[in-house]
Order: C-alpha cells, then sequence, then structure tokens
C-alpha cells in the first residue's frame, strides 16, 4: 500500500469514527470467507457496516474522535462493525457471534463511552431506533384515540336514549 492509499484509508476511516454513533471491534480469525460474506450482508439489511483495516492505520484515524477509546482493542485480525443507529450494528455482531464462535467480540464505544463485551451485548438487547419510535408512536396515538372514544360515547349514549323514548312512544 503506497503512502497516498494510506493517507485515503486513514482518511476515510477517520471519517467513519467521527460521524458512526457506535463502533464494534471483534476478532475474526478462522472465518471462511462466505461466513464474512454473511455478516456483510446481515450488517448490511440492517444499515451497519463492516470493515477490515489495518490495524497501525485504524489507531491513527482514532486519534481525536470521540470513540478513540478502542485503540487498545485494535490487535490481531480485528474487524470493525459500526452505524448511525446505536442499536444495529451490535444487534447484529452478537447476533452472529452466537451462531459462529470464531467472531469474538473484544468491545466497543458508542460515543465517548467505551464499552466492554458485556456493554456491547447489553446493548445489542434495546430495540432498535425504529422500533422505539414505532412504541412512541403509538403511546402519542393510544390517548388520542381514548379521548375520540369519550367524545364521541355521551352522543351515542343520547342517541340511544332518545331512540328508546321514540320506541316507548311508538309503541
Amino acid at each position: 500500500m503506497d503512502r497516498t492509499a494510506k493517507s485515503d484509508a486513514v482518511a476515510t476511516l477517520n471519517d467513519v469514527f467521527s460521524k458512526t454513533s457506535v463502533v464494534v471491534v471483534a476478532h475474526y480469525a478462522g472465518l471462511t470467507v462466505a461466513q464474512f460474506q454473511k455478516l456483510r450482508r446481515e450488517m448490511k439489511a440492517n444499515g451497519a457496516t463492516v470493515k477490515v483495516a489495518k490495524n497501525r492505520l485504524a489507531k491513527i484515524a482514532l486519534e481525536g474522535t470521540d470513540v478513540a477509546s478502542i485503540s487498545n482493542l485494535l490487535t490481531g485480525p480485528t474487524l470493525i462493525a459500526y452505524s448511525s443507529d446505536p442499536v444495529a450494528a451490535p444487534k447484529v455482531a452478537v447476533a452472529f457471534a452466537k451462531e459462529n464462535d470464531k467472531l469474538v467480540i473484544l468491545g466497543g464505544a458508542m460515543g465517548t463511552t467505551a464499552l466492554n463485551p458485556d456493554g456491547v451485548k447489553a446493548l445489542a438487547t434495546m430495540p432498535s431506533l425504529d422500533e422505539l419510535r414505532a412504541k412512541l408512536l403509538g403511546l402519542l396515538q393510544a390517548p388520542a384515540t381514548k379521548i375520540a372514544q369519550l367524545s364521541t360515547a355521551p352522543a351515542a349514549k343520547l342517541a340511544r336514549v332518545f331512540q328508546a323514548y321514540a320506541d316507548k312512544d311508538a309503541a
């Protein structure tokens, strides 16, 4: 790799580390090409990305970013998974690690907070951003439907009372 390619790789990684909200670091030694491609597809389907970068270049790119705390995890054959959704990359990585024991999660970072492997697993159990939005929308709509039901209920009761009197008078 020549000097310009290295500087481009460092700039790209620095941009990634600056803009993403969560980064997961894992060892991938022993994964087959098919397994690694499956991991990439699953990550992409969930809005996350996987990169394999030279550890030295990744450490240089980490300088000055919020996720600089993961630099000590970059030893050996490591991969970096990241996403803008704070739950997407950890969720896919943890699920894939359960299926394939060759993928070993070392830790990660969410903003300035460093995560150990248990922290990444805890983050993976949280609902995704889309799920949280759906729950919030459901909570916001529930009171509105209750108010609509309550506001129409007295009118419906009055209509039934009037109908009962009308039926009584007709008989």
